[in-house]
């Protein structure tokens, strides 16, 4: 009665607001519908962001039109100094704003598909979208591409909560946001979707395949009709690939795979010396900015993400000198801006870094064997291994070689170098740049896989809290009156302050005393388990170790390590069989059986 009585428009407005919210959670034609949408406002967001940081660029360094600042030959010293001055200044007093108004730390797209099940605040993203232009657009040795994947991410997973989507559909859809970030930045969609499942969603499946190759191929497809691309990356002839290339070309991946490591170390590094000095947060920028700065009156290819200085250094030839200078400049101004607190990432930075490694390991490649490579196709080789070894992903990086080359004998060359950067990377450090910044904060995630429902999977919603506790001292025949054999399996011992004591098993107390003999000692001499015990923040996966650990079959809860108050018991069946099922539940979801 009440649909009856809107008016047409009010009610068609209604049952098709109503209809895009039940279509993406009852069939799979909806979410790909949804990653499409989500596809273009990615696709509009990078486009905007390029072109406010173009237009500071232009204004800023006084560029010509069609100049990108890394590529260009800024005269002026002065503006190569005080320009990230000016935005570590700026950034600053936006870092010193949020203190006081935002203290919660802000999330990012790997961090929430992986704990927060895809929930990430669109005004957090749009306030990093913010700090990465700042950065970026005032010189800052940093690039766009983690500002792109963040705000793109951050409406994927607004508009996912707007539809109220599942766990699992709504990682997808925040992966579909990233994936449109890459593939407008790149001009890739290969790169932008397998960009998605490698590093945002964490796995690959039937499901997931087609709302985000949808998405990359939407969110391309509208930067395109905005804007000519100019981030593709042209690196000419790479030349015929023979088999004798692999060998040097592994080579050239492990030498990557080590210098990746050394690059996230010294990012870390400076970040530590700059977290235990006494300058205050909001002061480090500009300090930074003033770095950098130098730094560009050395070599100006060191500012911004450095798609010019890419560009540059492909197309001309370099001398070994040029080139280890630039690798060495752009190296410490890229750690230098991350480091003092700059916003953005190392996407970008590490693919120029591995192309100038590429040429350089090119003039050495003919003394290694039979080399017939030129030497872009080494900086091709270098680029996608040191990327590979910085951000991960494997595949995408493979992708991307094949979308800048068009060469799939070169793909396979590249695709055998990064998995040699790859294996090096986990074997002798285990993270990448993101998992790595993970680790220093003290989170334990690897990747983008879904541990989240582990986490929420705590002891204190496993155990039950309506526990029986006596008084350790109750004597035995007292304990025997009050618990008949088969009134219940446990009972819990307490002090007289109310700590924990141990556990005592009702049939043990009764099959081990004759009946009148020693009725009169404490039942605390019955007690296992007296020190181990379990928390209430504890996941299922640590009870399960603790378990295992204290060979026990169940374990008090206690409050805290300190006062030790009794507040329930958890049985090692139930963990497991509850386990099991989330598992389970889980695995469904992934593979789409949910």
């Amino acid at each position: 009665m009440r649909l009856r009585r809107l008016s047409p428009s009010v009610l068609y407005r209604f049952l098709s607001l109503e209809l895009m919210r039940t279509l993406p959670r009852r069939s799979e034609f909806g979410l790909v519908l949804a990653g499409a949408l989500v596809g273009v406002a990615a696709g509009l967001a990078v486009s905007v962001m390029t072109f406010i940081t173009k237009t500071m660029h232009a204004r800023i360094f006084r560029l010509e039109p069609g100049e990108r600042l890394s590529g260009a030959a800024v005269d002026e010293k002065i503006l190569l100094l005080a320009s990230p001055v000016a935005g570590g200044i700026l950034l600053g007093m936006l870092i010193f704003a949020l203190a006081r108004w935002r203290k919660r730390p802000l999330v990012d797209p790997i961090e929430a598909n992986a704990l927060h099940g895809g929930r990430l605040s669109l005004t957090d993203s749009l306030i990093v979208a913010g700090q990465n232009i700042i950065s970026n657009g005032f010189g800052a040795s940093v690039g766009l591409e983690a500002g792109y994947t963040q705000v793109a991410s951050g409406i994927a997973s607004k508009f996912g909560s707007k539809l109220k989507l599942r766990r699992s559909d709504m990682r997808i859809l925040v992966g579909c946001g990233a994936a449109g970030a890459i593939a407008a930045a790149f001009n890739a969609p290969l790169t932008g979707a397998f960009y998605a499942f490698e590093l945002i969603i964490g796995a690959y499946t039937i499901v997931s395949l087609t709302p985000v190759v949808v998405s990359a191929l939407s969110a391309n497809l509208v930067a395109r009709l905005l804007a000519t691309s100019d981030a593709g990356i042209d690196v000419g002839s790479v030349g015929t690939v023979l088999p004798a290339d692999y060998v040097p070309a592994m080579l050239l991946g492990a030498l990557c795979g080590v210098v990746g490591i050394l690059l996230m170390q010294s990012v870390a590094f400076v970040e530590e010396t700059a977290r235990k000095s006494p300058i205050p947060d909001f002061m480090r920028p500009a300090l930074g900015g003033v770095i950098v700065g130098l730094l560009a009156i050395v070599s100006p290819q060191v500012l911004s993400g450095g798609h010019g200085a890419l560009h540059v250094n492909l197309e001309t030839d370099v001398t070994v000198i040029g080139l280890l200078g630039l690798f060495l400049l752009k190296a410490a101004a890229s750690t230098i801006s991350i480091g003092s607190g700059f916003r953005g990432g190392l996407f970008f930075a590490s693919l120029l870094m591995g192309a100038l490694l590429g040429k350089l390991f090119a003039f050495g490649a003919p003394y290694l064997g039979h080399a017939t490579l030129a030497p872009s196709s080494y900086a091709v080789v270098g680029m996608s291994s040191l990327a590979v070894a910085v951000i991960g992903g494997p595949l995408t990086m493979t992708f991307l070689a094949l979308e800048i080359t068009g060469d799939f004998p070169m793909t396979a060359l590249v695709l055998a170098s990064v998995i040699t950067s790859s294996f090096i990377v986990r074997t002798l450090f285990g993270y990448s740049f993101a998992t790595w910044r993970f680790h220093l904060r003290g989170e334990t995630i690897r990747s983008a896989h879904d541990v989240g429902w582990i986490r929420n999977l705590t002891v204190e919603k496993l155990m039950r809290a309506d526990v029986r506790t006596v008084p350790a001292d109750m004597p035995v025949q007292e304990f025997r009156k009050q618990f008949p054999v088969g009134s219940t399996q446990r009972v819990i011992l307490v002090e007289e302050n109310g700590k924990y004591a141990g556990i005592v098993l009702v049939p043990e107390v009764h099959g081990n005393l004759v009946e009148g003999q020693n009725s009169a000692a404490p039942v605390r001499s019955f007690a296992a388990h007296k020190n181990d015990v379990l928390l209430p923040t504890m996941n299922a996966r640590q009870a399960v170790g603790f378990f295992d650990q204290t060979e026990s079959e169940a374990l008090a809860v206690v409050e805290d390590l300190i006062g030790q108050k009794v507040i329930g018991l958890l049985t090692e069946s139930h963990t497991l069989r509850r386990y099991s099922e989330e598992l389970d539940r889980n695995r469904r979801e992934v593979s789409g059986e949910l």
